[in-house]
């Protein structure tokens, strides 16, 4: 019994998505639409069902010889990391685009997780 409300407890303190993911959509449309887009792959893949696929797999898109021999696979943790600094994530990716502010990190990884 104490076990089973250990884990309810700590299910409860659990961190949850803190983005807002209508505040990532429109950063999104303001800073990563010029390489990416929802459905179709630009400079950048396109990011519907970005969330439990690994790096480099979407299948179509010339990634980089690094992103297709990692073994990162994205959720809250990966992206956030690699907004924030994709060459120290994976080093000799390709992408140079940083995203300083955590909270506006949060907020686009929020609005990523909706693309089914």
């Amino acid at each position: 019994m104490r076990l089973a409300v250990f884990i309810a407890l700590a299910a409860l303190a659990s961190p949850v998505l803190a983005g807002d993911a209508a505040r990532g959509r429109a950063l999104y449309e303001t800073r990563c639409v010029g390489c990416h887009s929802v459905d179709d792959d630009r400079v950048g893949p396109a990011h519907r069902g970005v969330f439990g696929r690994k790096a480099g797999g979407r299948a179509g898109f010339a990634y980089s010889a690094a992103l297709r021999q990692s073994n990162v696979v994205w959720d809250e943790t990966t992206l956030g990391a690699w907004l924030a600094d994709p060459q120290k994530l994976i080093p000799g990716q390709a992408m140079n685009v940083q995203v300083e502010d955590a909270g506006a990190r949060d907020d686009l990884v929020a609005y990523l997780r909706t693309l089914k």
